[in-house]
């Protein structure tokens, strides 16, 4: 089964590299790579490497995150498909392990992630070691071995996952209703759920988030998370995000009840200082 590799980018250019420099070590050679720029200045540019590598320039502004995948999905021609966010750095055996899941298993597909600390992966670098150095996230819990079904499809993540091409045009790819950053991923999940799709939790190798300063709450995505929850909510009668929507509550920046979310104000700048920290999904 052909597996192609898919990823997006903007102005992370060393992000990317330790991404590429992980396909390169990997047990089986991906049989393509898909990076869709989302702007970049200066553009991604190809390199060589021993596989075929297509980049596609998505221009507009802001960080277009369903459209970019669906854009990174039509362009690729592999059977199934792995998605890496360009933070994440595959583990040798992840491409292999997820091309065996997917040949056994009709199911969207999550590998785990460790992360990183600020000073690790940033030269040369070894697998066990960083191994060593990272940690698991504290709430999503994968098996050691194999895969589990999920039956939360609140808890798919789109940093490392797989699925079927067939499947995922299938289903529609991501919602492109869903503009910017937040619930694009949610809604994806709910979106296989209701096709009846199983979400599954793969054990063993998966990849290493590299460290990078964030906000938290995400104050920077502020008014595409509002106006994405907003979607969500028409379309399942819930709100996403429920964490972040009530700190952004919390600090005044939105007015939230069970119907009802707006934007109040605009955060400051000392809140935005305050909310930065570093190593988040």
């Amino acid at each position: 089964m052909t597996l192609s590799v898919l990823t997006l980018v903007k102005d992370r250019p060393g992000h990317l590299a330790q991404l590429i420099e992980g396909l390169r070590r990997s047990d089986a050679i991906p049989y393509e790579l898909v990076v869709v720029d989302m702007g970049s200045e200066p553009p991604v540019e190809a390199s060589e490497l021993p596989f075929p590598t297509r980049i596609i320039r998505l221009d507009g502004g802001g960080l277009p995150l369903a459209a970019a995948r669906n854009a990174a999905a039509c362009a690729a021609s592999g059977e199934s498909l792995l998605f890496l966010d360009v933070d994440c750095i595959p583990m040798r055996g992840l491409a292999q392990s997820m091309a065996d899941a997917l040949a056994s298993q009709d199911a969207l597909i999550c590998a785990q992630v460790r992360y990183l600390g600020p000073d690790d992966a940033r030269g040369d670098w070894q697998e066990a070691e960083l191994l060593g150095r990272s940690s698991g996230h504290p709430e999503r819990r994968f098996p050691a071995h194999g895969i589990r079904q999920v039956e939360n499809a609140g808890l798919f993540w789109s940093l490392v996952f797989g699925i079927h091409r067939e499947r995922f045009f299938g289903l529609g790819g991501f919602d492109e209703a869903f503009t910017g950053y937040g619930a694009e991923d949610t809604d994806f999940g709910f979106r296989a759920r209701a096709a009846g799709l199983p979400l599954m939790f793969m054990g063993g190798p998966g990849a290493f988030h590299q460290h990078h300063d964030s906000f938290e709450p995400p104050l920077q995505h502020l008014a595409d998370i509002v106006r994405n929850a907003q979607t969500f909510r028409e379309r399942w009668d819930r709100w996403p995000m429920e964490g972040w929507l009530a700190a952004f509550r919390e600090m005044g920046v939105v007015c939230w009840d069970e119907h009802t979310l707006r934007i109040e104000r605009l955060p400051t700048q000392w809140e935005m200082e305050r909310a930065r920290v570093a190593n988040v999904a």
